[in-house]
């Protein structure tokens, strides 16, 4: 069921590092990504996918993580994602990726979740040097980067405190909470059929 998915779908950020993911498990979520639609029908993302525990850790030194939580760093080493997939955009192609990415990257998120995967779509990237790191043609934009790999973390849902704080946060136990908005509060206006209900 496709809410059951979406629960399940929440951004890890400490995996069993040690658990590997297949480069053919990763290709499977391209595959899906590949049949996305995508503006003008242009098709203009790229993949780098990676599941070498070296380049792993270069990697990760060019990502930000939990920016909330301001005493953590990351995670500790066993804790890390055992695979990445970048999201590029190719510029030769087009120089406006729109929602193309966000597209690709929430049905890669899906499709890991239905594998019995976690994962974290991360944005803070240091752009130039992961570049640099991947070797990549300088027609290709990094746009987000997936982290990916078994979770190590449980992740819950929690209505907005009565602070309206959006900040997550972790519990004593290391449970990792996510303050969401009321479904009331994100519909502004309804316009319903007469004969509707």
């Amino acid at each position: 069921m496709l809410k059951e998915l979406v629960l399940n779908n929440r951004s890890v950020r400490r995996f069993r590092q040690n658990q590997a993911v297949s480069m053919e498990v990763l290709r499977e979520l391209i595959e899906l990504a590949r049949l996305c639609p995508s503006a003008a029908n242009r098709q203009p993302l790229k993949y780098v996918l990676c599941t070498d525990p070296l380049m792993n850790a270069g990697i990760f030194e060019h990502l930000a993580w939990a920016g909330y939580l301001k005493d953590w760093p990351g995670p500790q080493e066993g804790e890390r994602p055992a695979a990445y997939i970048i999201i590029c955009g190719d510029r030769n192609i087009t120089q406006k990726f729109g929602c193309d990415h966000g597209i690709a990257a929430q049905t890669i998120m899906l499709g890991a979740v239905e594998k019995g995967l976690s994962g974290c779509m991360i944005g803070s990237i240091k752009k130039e040097a992961l570049i640099k790191l991947l070797n990549l043609q300088e027609e290709l934009e990094i746009l987000l980067v997936l982290a990916l790999g078994v979770a190590r973390e449980k992740v819950v849902i929690e209505s907005l405190p009565d602070t309206k704080s959006i900040e997550y946060w972790r519990d004593d136990e290391g449970v990792h909470h996510v303050p969401k908005r009321e479904l009331d509060d994100l519909i502004v206006r309804c316009y319903e059929a007469a004969n509707e209900g």
